[in-house]
């Protein structure tokens, strides 16, 4: 006993070694990594909660909708804008069309919105779950004989996985707007000779895996803002600060994500 009890002081010991702020990084990727794991164990086990999934859906794309029409639009006038002069005076004004439209469906865009959806759906997962954790309605529906991981979590991580992309999509339509309307200020440019000037460069190479990180996106921001309420502690404050540490993690997350796309298209596209 005395020799078990040296042991593990020393681990103790080793561990507090570590920086405070790496001891809470990796108490935090070691988490995520767990629930994640219980996600897909849980997912693939009846019953299915189509119906919640979908109200979920609904309130993601809802909630997004306004901020990611807004965004969009501005980028693409934006970046028209800025695009415009530069490209005039070497002659290639016909080729902004072609530009934007590759910057907005391969980067722009599904970043963007990712990050939309993270400050607004994934803080209101994190504040969501933490309440309900605090006013133990959680714990009601374990007793009640209700799985609420697969009510809460597993919906919600389907929903966000769902409707990013549709999202990035609709958001990549708004942009190209955006980007007609900047073409036609000083100028005039017809919505035909604009779409195939915007659409000619575009490949399934590029589509693709926009589409594939965007649902890497809407996966992290479901699981990320889930976690952080669905373990909340400390009563109304830690609600707050699962809602503001879900925006931020999963914010790093979308970066990361985005990284490691970049970097597998690169080897194998």
């Amino acid at each position: 006993m005395p020799q078990v009890k040296e042991r593990t002081s020393k681990k103790k010991s080793s561990l507090d070694k570590l920086p405070g702020g790496l001891q809470s990084f990796l108490t935090q990727v070691a988490g995520i990594g767990v629930f994640t794991g219980k996600f897909f164990k849980q997912v693939w086990v009846p019953p299915y909660e189509i119906n919640e999934t979908m109200r979920q859906a609904y309130r993601t794309g809802y909630r997004s909708l306004l901020l990611v029409s807004i965004s969009g639009f501005i980028i693409g006038l934006v970046m028209t804008l800025q695009t415009k002069p530069t490209m005039q005076e070497f002659g290639a004004e016909a080729w902004i069309p072609s530009m934007i439209s590759i910057s907005i469906i391969r980067e722009i865009g599904p970043v963007l919105t990712a990050l939309i959806c993270a400050g607004k759906v994934g803080s209101g997962f994190g504040a969501e779950l933490g309440s309900m954790k605090v006013t133990e309605q959680i714990d009601a529906m374990t007793v009640s004989g209700t799985n609420p991981f697969k009510y809460i979590v597993v919906t919600r991580v389907l929903a966000t996985s769902i409707m990013v992309p549709l999202l990035v999509f609709y958001a990549d339509g708004i942009g190209l707007v955006g980007s007609f309307v900047g073409m036609n200020l000083g100028g005039d440019v017809s919505p035909t000779l604009f779409i195939s000037q915007a659409m000619a460069p575009v490949s399934f190479t590029d589509i693709i895996p926009a589409t594939v990180k965007s649902i890497f996106f809407g996966f992290a921001i479901g699981i990320v803002g889930c976690y952080k309420g669905y373990n909340s502690q400390g009563g109304t404050v830690g609600v707050g600060n699962a809602a503001n540490s879900a925006v931020v993690v999963a914010s790093l997350l979308i970066f990361v994500i985005d990284l490691m796309a970049v970097q597998v298209k690169q080897l194998f596209l």
